[in-house]
Protein backbone atom coordinates (compact mmCIF):
# COMPACT_ATOMS: atom_id res chain seq x y z
CA UNK A 1 0.00 0.00 0.00
CA UNK A 2 1.28 3.48 -0.88
CA UNK A 3 2.09 5.54 2.19
CA UNK A 4 0.20 8.77 2.77
CA UNK A 5 1.62 12.24 3.32
CA UNK A 6 0.12 14.71 5.79
CA UNK A 7 0.89 18.39 6.27
CA UNK A 8 0.40 20.29 9.54
CA UNK A 9 -0.27 23.95 8.69
CA UNK A 10 0.09 26.09 11.83
CA UNK A 11 0.39 29.74 12.84
CA UNK A 12 0.38 29.61 16.67
CA UNK A 13 2.50 27.76 19.23
CA UNK A 14 -0.48 26.00 20.81
CA UNK A 15 -0.96 24.12 17.53
CA UNK A 16 1.95 21.82 18.33
CA UNK A 17 0.08 20.17 21.20
CA UNK A 18 -3.10 19.88 19.12
CA UNK A 19 -1.44 18.02 16.25
CA UNK A 20 1.26 15.91 17.88
CA UNK A 21 -1.14 13.16 19.00
CA UNK A 22 -2.18 12.81 15.33
CA UNK A 23 1.47 12.86 14.27
CA UNK A 24 2.26 9.96 16.62
CA UNK A 25 -0.38 7.79 14.94
CA UNK A 26 0.73 8.74 11.43
CA UNK A 27 4.33 7.82 12.16
CA UNK A 28 3.34 4.60 13.92
CA UNK A 29 1.69 3.32 10.76
CA UNK A 30 4.62 4.32 8.52
CA UNK A 31 3.18 7.39 6.83
CA UNK A 32 4.84 10.81 6.49
CA UNK A 33 4.30 14.12 8.30
CA UNK A 34 5.69 17.59 7.66
CA UNK A 35 5.06 20.97 9.29
CA UNK A 36 4.59 24.36 7.66
CA UNK A 37 4.80 27.37 9.97
CA UNK A 38 2.92 30.45 8.76
CA UNK A 39 3.83 33.91 10.08
CA UNK A 40 5.99 35.12 12.94
CA UNK A 41 3.70 34.18 15.86
CA UNK A 42 4.72 30.52 15.79
CA UNK A 43 8.14 29.59 17.12
CA UNK A 44 10.11 26.98 15.12
CA UNK A 45 12.21 26.31 18.23
CA UNK A 46 9.29 24.21 19.53
CA UNK A 47 9.87 21.69 16.73
CA UNK A 48 11.81 18.63 17.81
CA UNK A 49 14.89 17.51 15.90
CA UNK A 50 12.92 14.56 14.48
CA UNK A 51 10.13 16.73 13.08
CA UNK A 52 10.27 17.84 9.46
CA UNK A 53 9.70 21.52 8.66
CA UNK A 54 8.91 22.71 5.15
CA UNK A 55 9.99 26.35 4.93
CA UNK A 56 8.55 27.41 1.57
CA UNK A 57 5.37 26.80 -0.39
CA UNK A 58 7.53 25.31 -3.13
CA UNK A 59 8.70 22.68 -0.64
CA UNK A 60 5.09 22.07 0.37
CA UNK A 61 4.19 21.59 -3.29
CA UNK A 62 7.03 19.11 -3.64
CA UNK A 63 5.85 17.21 -0.55
CA UNK A 64 2.38 17.07 -2.16
CA UNK A 65 0.33 16.15 0.93
CA UNK A 66 -2.80 14.03 0.72
CA UNK A 67 -4.35 15.99 3.58
CA UNK A 68 -3.63 19.22 5.45
CA UNK A 69 -4.58 19.52 9.13
CA UNK A 70 -5.26 23.07 10.30
CA UNK A 71 -5.90 24.14 13.93
CA UNK A 72 -6.69 27.63 12.68
CA UNK A 73 -9.18 29.59 10.60
CA UNK A 74 -7.68 29.68 7.12
CA UNK A 75 -5.42 27.73 4.77
CA UNK A 76 -4.44 28.60 1.18
CA UNK A 77 -6.18 26.76 -1.61
CA UNK A 78 -2.91 26.45 -3.54
CA UNK A 79 -1.57 24.07 -0.87
CA UNK A 80 -2.25 20.51 -2.16
CA UNK A 81 -4.46 18.01 -0.33
CA UNK A 82 -7.85 17.98 1.32
CA UNK A 83 -8.15 20.65 4.03
CA UNK A 84 -9.17 19.44 7.48
CA UNK A 85 -10.25 21.82 10.26
CA UNK A 86 -9.35 20.46 13.69
CA UNK A 87 -9.97 23.72 15.62
CA UNK A 88 -7.66 25.64 17.91
CA UNK A 89 -10.05 25.42 20.85
CA UNK A 90 -13.62 24.90 21.95
CA UNK A 91 -16.55 27.19 21.32
CA UNK A 92 -16.23 29.68 24.17
CA UNK A 93 -19.11 31.84 22.95
CA UNK A 94 -16.95 34.59 21.46
CA UNK A 95 -18.67 36.68 18.80
CA UNK A 96 -17.24 38.40 15.74
CA UNK A 97 -17.85 41.94 14.53
CA UNK A 98 -21.13 40.90 12.94
CA UNK A 99 -22.41 39.55 16.26
CA UNK A 100 -22.11 35.91 15.16
CA UNK A 101 -20.38 33.11 17.06
CA UNK A 102 -16.86 33.00 15.66
CA UNK A 103 -16.54 29.24 16.16
CA UNK A 104 -19.12 28.67 13.40
CA UNK A 105 -17.78 31.21 10.90
CA UNK A 106 -17.48 29.49 7.51
CA UNK A 107 -14.50 30.92 5.61
CA UNK A 108 -14.76 28.56 2.61
CA UNK A 109 -11.34 27.03 3.24
CA UNK A 110 -12.07 23.50 4.45
CA UNK A 111 -13.29 20.22 2.98
CA UNK A 112 -13.86 18.60 6.38
CA UNK A 113 -14.66 19.82 9.88
CA UNK A 114 -13.76 17.38 12.67
CA UNK A 115 -16.10 18.43 15.44
CA UNK A 116 -15.73 17.85 19.17
CA UNK A 117 -19.19 16.93 20.44
CA UNK A 118 -22.95 17.27 19.85
CA UNK A 119 -23.18 20.99 20.65
CA UNK A 120 -20.77 21.81 17.81
CA UNK A 121 -21.54 18.89 15.49
CA UNK A 122 -25.22 19.70 15.04
CA UNK A 123 -24.67 23.37 14.06
CA UNK A 124 -21.92 22.38 11.61
CA UNK A 125 -24.17 19.75 10.05
CA UNK A 126 -26.81 22.43 9.45
CA UNK A 127 -24.14 24.72 7.98
CA UNK A 128 -22.97 21.87 5.75
CA UNK A 129 -26.52 21.47 4.42
CA UNK A 130 -26.66 25.21 3.76
CA UNK A 131 -23.27 25.59 2.07
CA UNK A 132 -22.76 22.13 0.61
CA UNK A 133 -18.99 22.42 0.12
CA UNK A 134 -17.68 20.68 3.26
CA UNK A 135 -18.30 17.50 5.22
CA UNK A 136 -18.65 17.11 8.99
CA UNK A 137 -17.64 14.26 11.25
CA UNK A 138 -17.77 14.15 15.04
CA UNK A 139 -14.39 12.88 16.20
CA UNK A 140 -13.54 14.57 19.48
CA UNK A 141 -10.54 16.86 19.74
CA UNK A 142 -7.03 15.48 19.28
CA UNK A 143 -5.53 17.95 21.77
CA UNK A 144 -7.41 16.23 24.60
CA UNK A 145 -6.07 12.71 24.04
CA UNK A 146 -3.10 13.23 26.40
CA UNK A 147 -5.46 14.74 28.98
CA UNK A 148 -6.88 11.27 29.61
CA UNK A 149 -3.47 9.72 30.22
CA UNK A 150 -2.00 9.56 33.71
CA UNK A 151 0.66 12.28 34.09
CA UNK A 152 4.17 11.01 34.80
CA UNK A 153 4.87 13.90 37.18
CA UNK A 154 3.72 17.37 38.14
CA UNK A 155 4.41 20.09 35.58
CA UNK A 156 5.42 22.53 38.34
CA UNK A 157 7.12 21.62 41.60
CA UNK A 158 6.02 23.41 44.76
CA UNK A 159 7.50 23.13 48.24
CA UNK A 160 4.20 21.78 49.55
CA UNK A 161 2.46 19.69 46.91
CA UNK A 162 -0.36 18.75 49.29
CA UNK A 163 -1.92 22.19 48.99
CA UNK A 164 -4.63 22.70 46.37
CA UNK A 165 -3.37 24.19 43.12
CA UNK A 166 -5.11 27.03 41.31
CA UNK A 167 -4.40 27.42 37.59
CA UNK A 168 -5.08 30.93 36.29
CA UNK A 169 -5.47 31.27 32.53
CA UNK A 170 -6.55 34.33 30.57
CA UNK A 171 -7.24 35.36 27.02
CA UNK A 172 -5.47 38.38 25.49
CA UNK A 173 -8.54 40.31 24.28
CA UNK A 174 -8.80 43.61 26.12
CA UNK A 175 -12.57 43.29 26.28
CA UNK A 176 -12.52 39.78 27.73
CA UNK A 177 -9.30 39.31 29.70
CA UNK A 178 -9.36 39.00 33.48
CA UNK A 179 -5.59 39.33 33.96
CA UNK A 180 -5.25 43.13 34.39
CA UNK A 181 -8.26 43.26 36.72
CA UNK A 182 -7.24 40.44 39.05
CA UNK A 183 -3.57 41.22 39.55
CA UNK A 184 -3.91 42.71 43.02
CA UNK A 185 -6.29 39.94 44.06
CA UNK A 186 -3.94 37.19 42.90
CA UNK A 187 -1.01 39.01 44.51
CA UNK A 188 -2.79 39.12 47.87
CA UNK A 189 -4.13 35.56 47.87
CA UNK A 190 -0.94 33.95 46.56
CA UNK A 191 1.20 35.75 49.14
CA UNK A 192 -0.87 34.16 51.91
CA UNK A 193 0.36 30.69 50.98
CA UNK A 194 -3.18 29.33 51.15
CA UNK A 195 -2.88 27.61 47.76
CA UNK A 196 -0.27 26.96 45.10
CA UNK A 197 -0.73 29.03 41.94
CA UNK A 198 0.19 28.37 38.30
CA UNK A 199 -0.23 31.30 35.89
CA UNK A 200 -0.45 30.64 32.14
CA UNK A 201 -1.62 33.20 29.58
CA UNK A 202 -2.47 33.28 25.90
CA UNK A 203 0.72 33.86 23.86
CA UNK A 204 -0.69 37.18 22.60
CA UNK A 205 -1.06 38.61 26.10
CA UNK A 206 0.54 42.09 26.29
CA UNK A 207 4.08 42.03 27.66
CA UNK A 208 3.37 44.52 30.43
CA UNK A 209 0.67 42.24 31.86
CA UNK A 210 2.95 39.21 31.58
CA UNK A 211 5.78 41.04 33.33
CA UNK A 212 3.52 42.08 36.22
CA UNK A 213 2.50 38.49 36.90
CA UNK A 214 6.06 37.23 36.50
CA UNK A 215 7.01 39.61 39.31
CA UNK A 216 4.81 37.52 41.65
CA UNK A 217 6.82 34.33 41.16
CA UNK A 218 7.94 32.74 44.39
CA UNK A 219 7.30 29.92 46.82
CA UNK A 220 3.58 29.68 46.08
CA UNK A 221 3.30 30.95 42.50
CA UNK A 222 4.88 29.99 39.18
CA UNK A 223 4.42 31.68 35.82
CA UNK A 224 4.62 29.16 32.96
CA UNK A 225 5.15 29.81 29.24
CA UNK A 226 4.53 26.65 27.26
CA UNK A 227 3.24 25.25 23.98
CA UNK A 228 1.47 22.46 25.88
CA UNK A 229 -1.02 23.35 28.59
CA UNK A 230 -2.16 19.75 29.22
CA UNK A 231 0.24 19.01 32.13
CA UNK A 232 -0.89 22.22 33.84
CA UNK A 233 -4.55 21.25 33.46
CA UNK A 234 -3.82 17.84 34.96
CA UNK A 235 -1.96 19.25 37.97
CA UNK A 236 -4.46 21.93 38.99
CA UNK A 237 -7.52 21.38 41.20
CA UNK A 238 -9.45 24.45 40.11
CA UNK A 239 -9.13 27.04 37.35
CA UNK A 240 -9.52 30.82 37.49
CA UNK A 241 -10.29 32.17 34.02
CA UNK A 242 -12.38 34.56 31.91
CA UNK A 243 -13.81 33.66 28.48
CA UNK A 244 -10.80 31.72 27.19
CA UNK A 245 -11.72 28.40 25.57
CA UNK A 246 -9.04 26.67 27.65
CA UNK A 247 -11.55 26.61 30.51
CA UNK A 248 -13.53 24.02 28.56
CA UNK A 249 -10.48 21.77 28.39
CA UNK A 250 -10.22 22.05 32.16
CA UNK A 251 -13.90 21.19 32.67
CA UNK A 252 -13.41 18.01 30.62
CA UNK A 253 -11.50 16.61 33.61
CA UNK A 254 -14.62 17.01 35.76
CA UNK A 255 -12.98 19.91 37.63
CA UNK A 256 -14.63 23.27 38.51
CA UNK A 257 -13.84 26.63 36.95
CA UNK A 258 -14.25 30.11 38.46
CA UNK A 259 -14.65 32.81 35.81
CA UNK A 260 -14.37 36.58 36.05
CA UNK A 261 -16.96 38.43 33.95
CA UNK A 262 -17.44 35.58 31.48
CA UNK A 263 -19.10 36.86 28.31
CA UNK A 264 -21.84 34.22 28.55
CA UNK A 265 -21.74 32.57 31.99
CA UNK A 266 -23.46 29.19 32.16
CA UNK A 267 -24.60 27.20 35.16
CA UNK A 268 -21.59 24.85 35.01
CA UNK A 269 -19.30 27.83 35.75
CA UNK A 270 -18.88 29.85 38.93
CA UNK A 271 -18.89 33.37 37.52
CA UNK A 272 -18.04 36.47 39.55
CA UNK A 273 -18.12 40.12 38.57
CA UNK A 274 -16.37 41.51 41.65
CA UNK A 275 -12.73 40.91 42.56
CA UNK A 276 -13.71 40.59 46.23
CA UNK A 277 -15.67 37.40 45.43
CA UNK A 278 -12.78 35.53 43.80
CA UNK A 279 -11.31 33.96 46.93
CA UNK A 280 -14.57 32.66 48.34
CA UNK A 281 -15.56 31.35 44.90
CA UNK A 282 -12.33 29.36 44.64
CA UNK A 283 -13.06 27.94 48.12
CA UNK A 284 -16.52 26.94 46.91
CA UNK A 285 -15.10 25.35 43.75
CA UNK A 286 -12.59 23.31 45.75
CA UNK A 287 -15.46 21.87 47.80
CA UNK A 288 -16.91 20.38 44.56
CA UNK A 289 -20.60 20.85 45.44
CA UNK A 290 -22.78 18.03 44.09
CA UNK A 291 -25.17 20.20 42.06
CA UNK A 292 -22.32 22.02 40.31
CA UNK A 293 -20.54 18.76 39.49
CA UNK A 294 -23.76 17.34 38.03
CA UNK A 295 -24.04 20.35 35.70
CA UNK A 296 -20.40 19.96 34.66
CA UNK A 297 -21.07 16.30 33.84
CA UNK A 298 -23.98 17.28 31.59
CA UNK A 299 -21.83 19.87 29.85
CA UNK A 300 -19.13 17.28 29.15
CA UNK A 301 -21.67 14.97 27.48
CA UNK A 302 -22.73 17.74 25.11
CA UNK A 303 -19.30 19.19 24.42
CA UNK A 304 -16.79 16.33 24.31
CA UNK A 305 -18.22 12.95 25.33
CA UNK A 306 -15.01 11.06 24.50
CA UNK A 307 -12.74 10.09 27.39
CA UNK A 308 -11.02 7.20 25.60
CA UNK A 309 -8.02 9.18 24.31
CA UNK A 310 -8.79 8.05 20.74
CA UNK A 311 -9.96 11.31 19.15
CA UNK A 312 -6.77 11.56 17.08
CA UNK A 313 -7.53 8.17 15.56
CA UNK A 314 -11.05 9.29 14.67
CA UNK A 315 -9.70 12.50 13.08
CA UNK A 316 -7.23 10.53 11.00
CA UNK A 317 -9.89 8.01 9.98
CA UNK A 318 -12.24 10.82 8.93
CA UNK A 319 -9.53 12.43 6.79
CA UNK A 320 -8.63 9.10 5.22
CA UNK A 321 -12.27 8.53 4.24
CA UNK A 322 -12.20 11.77 2.23
CA UNK A 323 -8.86 10.87 0.69
CA UNK A 324 -10.42 7.54 -0.34
CA UNK A 325 -13.45 9.22 -1.90
CA UNK A 326 -15.96 8.67 0.93
CA UNK A 327 -18.08 11.35 2.67
CA UNK A 328 -17.15 13.91 0.02
CA UNK A 329 -18.80 17.36 -0.03
CA UNK A 330 -21.60 17.78 -2.55
CA UNK A 331 -20.22 20.98 -4.09
CA UNK A 332 -16.90 22.67 -4.78
CA UNK A 333 -15.76 25.50 -2.54
CA UNK A 334 -16.51 29.07 -3.69
CA UNK A 335 -13.72 30.83 -5.57
CA UNK A 336 -13.02 33.34 -2.77
CA UNK A 337 -10.75 35.36 -5.06
CA UNK A 338 -10.03 38.15 -2.56
CA UNK A 339 -8.95 35.75 0.22
CA UNK A 340 -6.89 33.75 -2.25
CA UNK A 341 -5.08 36.92 -3.33
CA UNK A 342 -4.47 37.95 0.28
CA UNK A 343 -3.02 34.53 1.14
CA UNK A 344 -0.70 34.63 -1.87
CA UNK A 345 0.44 38.11 -0.88
CA UNK A 346 0.94 37.09 2.75
CA UNK A 347 3.06 34.09 1.78
CA UNK A 348 4.63 35.82 -1.22
CA UNK A 349 3.72 32.92 -3.46
CA UNK A 350 2.52 33.51 -7.04
CA UNK A 351 3.05 30.11 -8.60
CA UNK A 352 0.62 27.26 -9.22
Amino acid sequence: MTSKRYLFYISQNYSYAILRPIQNLILQRGDSVAWFLEGDEVNPAFLTKEEVQLKTISEVKGFNPDAVFVPGNTVPRFVPGIKVAVFHGFNAGKVNRRGQQDHFNIRNCFDLYCTQGPNTTLPFIELSKEHGHFSVEQTGWSALDPLFELPEKNAVNFDDSTKPTVLMCSTFSRALTCAPHLFETVKRISASGKWNWIIQFHPKMPKDVVDKYKSLEGKYLSFVETDNVIPLLQQADVMLCDTSSVLIMFLMQYKPVVTFKNISPKDYLIDVTNEDKVEESIEYALSKPAELMKRIEGFIEETHPYVDGLSSQRVLDAADKLIGGENLPKKSKPLNLLRRFKMRKKLNYWGW
